[in-house]
């Protein structure tokens, strides 16, 4: 199949590193300008408020001049005095937008946002810090007091002054917008001066007030629900109300709404219409500050974020063209033939690098696996061609008249074919490890009846070359195991053992169950290992001793077929050896009954 070089854009890591920069970027910019415009607005509605704020004093002249007048017909004047003291266009108009007063001439304001509302029984709480909406003490209308009226109610409050100045607390009389006096009392128990100087005497109603707080009671008590308000609703000369009746309405919060509604029923002929107060600077926009956008600014806003992006995207690729270099390396290296691995330069201490560093560590070792491989490949064609020799030169001089194949000739040609079998079995059970196809067929099995069979079976081996071979069992475990694997696992061991092993040597076989697992140990008292050796022990065709010809070192196979064995198992081989002392290999099986 053609092998192809290019890969789809969606895909590329440059591509897809430059698609998140881009996005990043824009989420940026779009943040810091939403942060910005957001930022902005806010100072902008900040400085409005302190703008009205300073305006507080106008709109507060203006709001008194609508509480104490029926219309807006004289306050030209008003509105000169106040645009003369603050600096700036004053500007009236109705609620439709249609002007009444104004200070000066300019720009027409029907399109802008108004400064204030004025409305005298809607006052602006934030102007005035009176509650929202409230209706202004100013405005009295009807209850505005006759001259007898007042001089009346003022001589008592002078009679309660003077009650008060006898009990020490501080006091004066306040005259409110209607003429209607009060005593005001600071720094003093309220309670004992009303059991000492009750002021109930000041809270009686005039002649003026009277029929008035009555209609103001009837309409309150309409609102309310109540079919008779005339004894179930109490209001004073300070507007508040009591309600002894039930009302679905009778809440605190309804009352005073429906007290509210029917005081400006009651007030609306006597004051001012509701007029919009404009503020704004005598050659300017309103003062409302309204934040807009010039060209200019949009185009200086899209200047910097196209800026921006282009910064992102520049460094997007130079930043990825870096990353792709190492990479582009790596794919050329991996490229090359088996027999030509190159390994490639680490320049980088990240995932990059990690990767260039994973990469040479494949690379040795695969080019170790090729060594082994071409020396697994010597050997093989060593170790098969030895007995294949000798098997074709008796069969040739046998052919040849030479050599007459009587038994011995027969025997000797046999045995080079069992070694021959022996070496393709062996070579056969690791090329199955190898490809995870080795198959075991456990059975619970008793290890000393086996491991006696091992015995047996090499004992008459043992004796021709003079070693004692000795079993030591622990016990009769049974465990579950492969009886055929486990006889050719310690048959191998105890075959090496044996080569190993001069003349008048011990080879000890033991075996017990411990902590759950089976340790079976092979020890000899041969020649031992070097400790350089010792960790290629089961590595395939290897000899300590390289002169060793087939027959006094076996074909280098067992070793390794011990260790893939005893793994199939879920078990672990291990050795110990000193040379000169001997060797000592144990095997350790999982103990399953």
């Amino acid at each position: 199949m053609p092998r192809t070089d290019s890969v789809p854009l969606r895909r590329s890591l440059l591509v897809r590193l430059l698609a998140t920069s881009v996005i990043i970027a824009v989420c940026a910019v779009a943040a810091a300008v939403w942060l910005t415009v957001r930022t902005t607005t806010q100072a902008i509605r900040q400085e409005q408020v302190r703008s009205l704020a300073s305006y507080a004093g106008a709109y507060d002249t203006l709001l008194g001049y609508a509480a104490t007048h029926r219309d807006w017909s004289g306050a030209g004047s008003t509105v000169q005095a106040l645009s003369h003291s603050t600096g700036q266009r004053i500007t009236l108009t109705t609620t439709a937008r249609v002007p009444i007063a104004d200070s000066s001439p300019g720009p027409s304001l029907r399109d802008q946002q108004p400064s204030a509302t004025i409305d005298p029984l809607r006052v602006n709480g934030a102007l005035t810090g009176q509650a929202e909406g409230s209706i202004d003490p100013r405005a009295v209308g009807p209850y505005r007091l006759t001259t007898a009226e007042k001089a009346f109610l003022h001589s008592i409050a002078v009679r309660i002054l003077d009650c008060l100045e006898k009990h020490g607390p501080r006091a004066q009389i306040v005259n409110g917008p209607s003429g209607r006096p009060t005593v005001q009392i600071t720094g003093a128990d309220l309670k004992y001066v009303a059991a000492n100087c009750p002021q109930n005497e000041l809270e009686q109603q005039t002649a003026t007030e009277q029929p008035l707080i009555d209609a103001l009671t009837a309409a309150t008590g309409k609102c309310l629900g109540l079919a008779d308000a005339e004894g179930a609703i109490h209001i004073s000369v300070a507007f508040q109300v009591q309600v002894s009746t039930g009302s679905k309405h009778a809440t605190p919060d309804g009352i005073d709404a429906c007290l509210v509604k029917s005081r400006r029923a009651q007030l609306m002929p006597y004051v001012a219409p509701a007029v919009l107060l404009f503020v704004t600077s005598n050659d300017t926009a309103p003062a409302d500050l309204t934040f807009n956008l010039s060209r200019p600014n949009v185009l200086r806003i899209a200047g910097v974020t196209g800026l921006v992006l282009l910064i992102a995207i520049a460094a997007t690729v130079l930043v990825g063209g870096r990353l792709v270099r190492p990479l582009r390396a790596l794919a050329e290296a991996a490229r090359n033939p088996a027999d030509d691995q190159q390994r490639v330069p680490v320049t980088t201490r990240d995932e990059i690098g990690n990767l260039a560093q994973a990469f040479n560590e494949l690379t040795d070792r695969r080019t170790q696996l090729e060594t082994q491989r071409k020396a697994l490949i010597s050997d093989v064609a060593h170790e098969l061609r030895s007995p294949l020799t000798n098997i074709r030169n008796w069969l040739e001089g046998a052919q040849d008249g030479v050599v007459d194949l009587d038994p011995q000739a027969l025997d000797l040609v046999l045995q080079e074919a069992v070694l021959l079998q022996h070496v393709i079995d062996d070579l056969r059970d690791l090329a199955a490890a190898d490809a995870g196809t080795l198959r075991l067929h456990p059975e619970p099995s008793y290890v000393n009846d086996l491991l006696a069979q091992v015995v047996e079976a090499h004992r008459e081996t043992a004796k021709t070359v003079d070693v004692r071979l000795i079993s030591e069992p622990d016990g009769d475990p049974e465990v579950t195991v492969d009886p055929h694997r486990l006889r050719q696992l310690v048959g191998n061991l105890i075959a090496n053992a044996v080569r190993h092993t001069p003349a008048d040597g011990v080879v000890t076989l033991h075996s017990v169950v411990t902590d759950g697992w089976l340790h079976i140990t092979v020890a000899d008292t041969g020649t031992g290992i070097a400790p350089d050796d010792l960790p290629r022990i089961f590595e395939r065709f290897w000899r300590a001793d390289a002169s060793r010809s087939r027959q006094t070192g076996g074909s280098g196979l067992g070793l390794s077929i011990v260790q893939r064995l005893t793994e199939a198992h879920g078990g672990t081989v291990t050795a110990i050896s000193r040379l000169g002392e001997g060797s000592v290999f144990t095997v350790r099986l999982p103990a399953t009954p």
